[in-house]
């Protein structure tokens, strides 16, 4: 009798926490679905969401339209492209190839590309994984394909820099990866990706450069419903559904295709803050610890963050840019540990950048100023973020003036900033005013010492 009664109580004991710890997951995804909802609701986030805890999905969920009409909605099984995400597959390809011994990384491209200049002869495989190669960045705007580029490469006489020296983000380092692999095994990239890495991760329905007659593509759209055209400057582009990005990031950290030592040499950066072939994480010993990565194409973005350890990854696509998915992962994750955590709110650039190119700087600050008095909550004005990525966008339309003034009114805002700093360090060096931006870099450095950047550029304005 008394050892039913345990048998007994064990069975019930097990029911409770069963049903606990599906209340817990149940109740997390009730919040998730609250939160994404509202965030859908005020036009901040158009696009798919997956949320795995310790190693399981509790949450995933599609938002919005396949494109810009509001009649095409969005399924779990649309494919996206995920911008710079996409060059994880060529990193990993030349790992998968120098763990078979047909490449080393010290091996000068010229090696595998002998059509090259000379200069190829001093870029390293290594360089082009760390983006150091000191090739010029290839004119992608103006490109027609993978033999335009190579004809443009052929034409190039001088590097930038001398390899392994400098950082320099570059999509000519992913095309010569791209083309090392197809010269290597003798398949073209994109079948190269279907064959050796998705179908070995279980993926089934990844696309690699689709086309605007692929099913189940969704595409992507400006706030103004102006559709992108499906563009590559050349191909090898890998676009994913929500549930086969999940097997991706699982691939890479249960190691399906890399060794641990290999994907520790892809996640070793040139300095701190530069990009790796993974984008960026960390391992200790044998196993990842963490891994982030962001892409954006035209109107598409997407955000992988992953912490094997925990089981947690969060996965996030949208086919309607509004530069936000960093602080919505924030949020969740903040969620997911039953800490406080910041409603989504909308993107200043995104809603008003249209506006901007009839503004000078002080009529942006004045527009600012006006918004936050009237909806304080909507863009996150307690951020220092919002400032800087619309003084980054006035530098990138060559306008370092008002770029300035918008940094110098962040810098202010924010003064414990190290990155606020750093940033106008930059827009002061784009204008001209070397004296000002080693001053300012200097204050960047003292606020968060270590930041590479700003230890760069202080070294090169010394000189």
């Amino acid at each position: 009798m008394l050892k039913a009664f345990r048998l007994l109580l064990l069975c019930l004991c097990g029911i409770f926490s069963v049903n606990f710890s599906y209340g817990q997951t149940s109740s997390k995804a009730t919040e998730l679905d609250s939160l994404l909802r509202k965030a859908h609701r005020i036009g901040v986030f158009n696009g798919n969401v997956l949320v795995a805890e310790r190693g399981k999905i509790i949450y995933r969920q599609a938002f919005g339209q396949a494109d810009a009409r509001a009649e095409n909605r969005l399924t779990e099984a649309y494919r996206f492209h995920i911008g710079s995400i996409a060059k994880e597959f060529n990193a990993i390809g030349i790992m998968m190839l120098k763990e078979q011994g047909k490449l080393r990384l010290e091996d000068p491209i010229s090696r595998f590309l002998p059509e090259l200049p000379a200069w190829a002869g001093q870029v390293q495989i290594r360089h082009l994984l760390r983006y150091t190669s000191g090739v010029p960045q290839s004119k992608w705007r103006e490109l027609k394909g993978d033999a335009d580029n190579m004809e443009q490469l052929k034409k190039v006489t001088t590097l930038d820099f001398a390899p392994g020296t400098k950082y320099a983000y570059n999509l000519n380092d992913v095309f010569l990866q791209r083309q090392i692999i197809e010269k290597i095994t003798g398949m073209s990239f994109n079948d190269f990706v279907q064959k050796k890495m998705l179908k070995p991760c279980g993926i089934k329905s990844g696309i690699v450069d689709p086309t605007a007659q692929d099913k189940l593509v969704a595409r992507a759209y400006n706030n103004q419903g102006v559709v992108d055209e499906l563009f590559y400057p050349f191909s090898g582009w890998t676009a994913l559904n929500i549930q086969d990005f999940y097997r991706w990031s699982e691939g890479i950290n249960s190691f399906k295709l890399i060794s641990p030592a290999s994907t520790r040499e892809l996640l070793q950066p040139f300095a701190v803050g530069s990009q790796t072939g993974l984008g960026g994480g960390k391992m200790e010993g044998e196993r990842i610890t963490k891994h982030v990565h962001d892409g954006t194409s035209s109107n598409y973005q997407a955000l992988l963050v992953s912490t094997p350890p925990s089981g947690t990854t969060i996965l996030l696509q949208t086919n309607n840019k509004q530069n936000n998915l960093y602080p919505i992962s924030e949020s969740i994750q903040a969620l997911l540990e039953g800490k406080p955590y910041r409603p989504i709110t909308k993107s200043f650039l995104a809603t008003f950048q249209r506006d901007f190119g009839k503004m000078d700087g002080q009529q942006v600050l004045a527009l600012y100023e006006k918004v936050k008095t009237e909806t304080p909550t909507l863009y996150g004005f307690d951020k220092e973020e919002l400032l800087n990525e619309t003084g980054y966008y006035l530098l990138g339309q060559n306008r370092p003036a008002d770029a300035v003034m918008l940094f110098e009114y962040n810098a202010k805002l924010f003064p414990a900033s190290g990155n606020v700093f750093d940033s106008l360090g930059e827009a002061y060096y784009k204008q001209g005013n070397k004296e000002k931006a080693l001053e300012k870099y200097t204050q960047a450095l003292k606020l968060s010492p270590g930041l590479g950047s700003a230890q760069k550029m202080i070294a090169e304005l010394q000189k």
